[in-house]
């Protein structure tokens, strides 16, 4: 089914179309004509699945662009969620003038998202700690709400959440929309939905299986967990992966290991909640320009990482359940393409291997780890990032950076890749060779008429 077939607006439609959104995904038809029917919904979908503009057309469909409060609130398990599903908010929204969406998460200064607010609001994307707090302060007002989403639901109720987004729906009016997407159903769902929810319709999309993904399944063995790192470093050099995100249980972990392959000349970030949120947003646009080519994550923290054409993901400690290996390696093998997915474990965890056959419905090849065979010196990133000092709230836009390098520096388009654009800075992918002489132009120049602070992450 394609989007023109709904009842949308032609801004959006508009929207959709430059954005090369024509025909939906399962959970969109599935869900939007019930949404904008403004009926409660539990979808169930894994992610990828392009669930938040299944939720996020019929809130910019329903807005009342003119009326700056709030009018949809979607909570969120995590901080780099809220600002994935943000993102994509104002991605889709950006044809409807004066729309706000706030992002209303911990970790960052609670004063400027007051300031933030004072001039009105139209969507709040929220974790539920932070929102309590506003809601607490009497700063925010959810009197007037229309649709309530809670995204991750599954997720938010592993973490602990429940209290809290009790709490919260007792600030918001008895008569909304309430949705709920979860990657699972369960019988703590059940519960909720009961208690939050009236009639919700169900809209259930099947998991796509792993070896409809392409996906190649490796398990190296190692002596014990000290053989692990140099195993790790040993694999990253001997595949030369664009691109791999490496799964860690501790934040500890995490920083260790991307300073053991830093030092490997391997460029590498680490990603974990310890982080304060700069460094967390640092790490992971570095990571998705691809000036960074290994990112150690805890899973917590790559929850709302929006990159899907991973070439490589690697298990460094194995996961206690089927759900989050699925989830994890599910990351890569996307778009068509072939992925390859590899777990480190000494010989008593090959037990689990059995069980995550029997979940992906494909092999798990065995190897052993060879520490003395040769392997290649590390190749570096093709793209450095650019940080600029100015972004949203000083009204830049993709096209003036866009402009600024291809017109007055003289870069052609292929040597720009991926730019972000946040409240108060942006993040610039650009060729690596020639990523210094831009900062050095940008900074002797000027971007929409005024002088920013370029420098290279």
């Amino acid at each position: 089914m394609k989007f023109d077939q709904l009842s949308l607006s032609p801004s959006l439609l508009e929207v959709l179309s430059e954005l090369n959104l024509r025909t939906m995904t399962p959970i969109q038809e599935q869900s939007i004509p019930l949404l904008m029917d403004r009926r409660d919904l539990i979808g169930q979908s894994q992610t990828g699945s392009g669930k938040t503009a299944a939720f996020a057309i019929p809130i910019l469909e329903g807005l009342d662009i003119r009326q700056r409060y709030p009018q949809a609130l979607v909570l969120c398990p995590t901080r780099e969620l809220c600002t994935q599903v943000a993102r994509e908010i104002r991605k889709l929204g950006r044809r409807l003038p004066g729309l706000q969406v706030a992002i209303l998460s911990g970790g960052q200064p609670i004063r400027p998202q007051i300031a933030a607010m004072q001039s009105g609001l139209h969507i709040a994307v929220a974790t539920p700690g932070r929102l309590l707090d506003h809601l607490e302060r009497k700063t925010l007002s959810l009197g007037r709400v229309k649709t309530v989403v809670l995204d991750e639901a599954d997720r938010m109720l592993d973490m602990g959440f429940l209290e809290d987004i009790s709490r919260v729906f007792e600030f918001v009016p008895k008569h909304r929309q309430t949705v709920f997407f979860s990657a699972t159903f369960d019988e703590q769902i059940d519960s909720v939905s009961r208690r939050f929810q009236r009639n919700p319709a169900r809209v259930t999309i099947a998991e796509v299986g792993v070896q409809s993904l392409q996906i190649e399944q490796l398990f190296y063995e190692v002596a014990d967990d000290a053989q692990k790192a140099e195993a790790l470093r040993w694999l990253l050099l001997e595949r030369q992966p664009a691109s791999a995100l490496v799964f860690v249980r501790l934040r500890a972990t995490a920083n260790e290991l991307a300073e053991l392959l830093s030092r490997a000349g391997l460029s590498s970030d680490a990603l974990h909640g310890d982080l304060e949120q700069y460094d967390r947003d640092r790490a992971m646009a570095r990571f998705r320009n691809q000036s960074t080519r290994v990112l150690v994550a805890t899973d917590v923290a790559a929850r709302g990482l929006d990159v899907l054409d991973l070439d490589l993901v690697v298990n460094y400690d194995m996961p206690s359940q089927g759900d989050s290996y699925i989830h994890r390696i599910g990351r890569t093998g996307r778009a068509g393409k072939t992925g390859l997915a590899i777990s480190l474990g000494t010989h008593r965890e090959q037990a689990k291997l059995d069980h995550y056959e029997s979940l992906t419905g494909a092999p798990v090849q065995r190897l052993g780890y060879l520490p003395d065979s040769p392997v290649a010196a590390p190749t570096q990133a093709l793209m450095s990032t650019l940080h600029i000092w100015g972004g949203r709230k000083d009204k830049i836009r993709p096209g003036d950076i866009l402009g600024a390098l291809t017109g007055e520096l003289g870069l052609s388009a292929q040597d720009v890749g991926k730019i972000e654009i946040h409240d108060r800075l942006c993040y610039v992918a650009v060729t690596a060779e020639l990523a210094r002489k831009a900062a050095h132009d940008l900074n002797e120049g000027q971007i929409k008429g005024r002088k920013f602070k370029v420098v290279v992450l």
